[in-house]
């Protein structure tokens, strides 16, 4: 069954869509809309709109602008987060600035798209981020790629059969952050956690994990759950940032 009939038998993805410019949240909520599977439930036109709006009707998926009036889209998707952990963001912008990329990946993020992706890939993106997966513009994963190849390399028994897939790295951290990713009220992560957060920050999908660690694949789902739990992450994404943080 393809993924389409899949999401049409099930429950619509319910959507909420966060821009300041009219013709674009207007035109994005027809589009998908229309869509088998996705039911529009509400239209913000700044970031203080986007938080009550999620709070009030709880979407699944929201499709985020960055750069809106009264609060930015970091500064919403950072309050919805936190407060409604079900709810993932796709980021819709059109900057690529590099701290941009990394405080909205920061802030809860789990799909950051440049608003000259076509029309499949903004659809695919919102059905990709409610199975749980996370996903990123071609020009912002060569971004985020890029910073990732400044950090020093994982030791050589954990970087075999890296594919590079979904690479998440942090941006050069500031002090003040670095003494945050080993902040003592987190919980201390176990050799194993630690390796399979390694794994993780590669791209590593929980079925290469567990080949890579011995476990089952349900066991290492239990784990990643745990180390989200234990480092305060939203995603797989995020947890990929944190990785790279521990290892500054």
């Amino acid at each position: 069954m393809s993924d389409e009939s899949a999401t049409t038998d099930a429950a619509p993805i319910r959507l909420l869509i966060a821009d300041d410019q009219p013709l674009i949240r207007r035109g994005l909520a027809m589009m998908l809309g229309a869509e088998a599977g996705i039911e529009v439930i509400g239209q913000a036109a700044d970031g203080v709109e986007a938080i009550d709006g999620a709070l009030a009707h709880r979407p699944d998926v929201i499709i985020m602008d960055l750069q809106m009036p009264r609060a930015s889209g970091v500064v919403a998707t950072r309050e919805i987060t936190a407060r409604l952990p079900a709810t993932r963001v796709v980021v819709l912008t059109t900057f690529d600035h590099d701290d941009l990329v990394f405080e909205a990946i920061r802030a809860g993020a789990h799909a950051y798209l440049l608003k000259d992706a076509t029309e499949a890939e903004v659809l695919d993106t919102v059905r990709a981020v409610h199975r749980g997966e996370s996903r990123l513009s071609p020009s912002i994963a060569r971004k985020v790629i890029e910073q990732f190849r400044a950090f020093p390399r994982l030791p050589a028994d954990d970087v075999g059969g890296n594919t590079g897939a979904a690479i998440v790295p942090a941006a050069p951290t500031p002090p003040a952050r670095r003494a945050a990713a080993s902040d003592p009220l987190q919980e201390p992560l176990s050799d194993k956690e630690e390796r399979i957060l390694n794994l993780i920050a590669q791209g590593k999908s929980n079925k290469q994990i567990a080949a890579s660690v011995f476990l089952a694949e349900g066991t290492v789902k239990n784990y990643v759950s745990r180390i989200m739990e234990k480092l305060h992450a939203h995603s797989r994404t995020e947890l990929a940032v944190r990785a790279v943080e521990r290892r500054v």
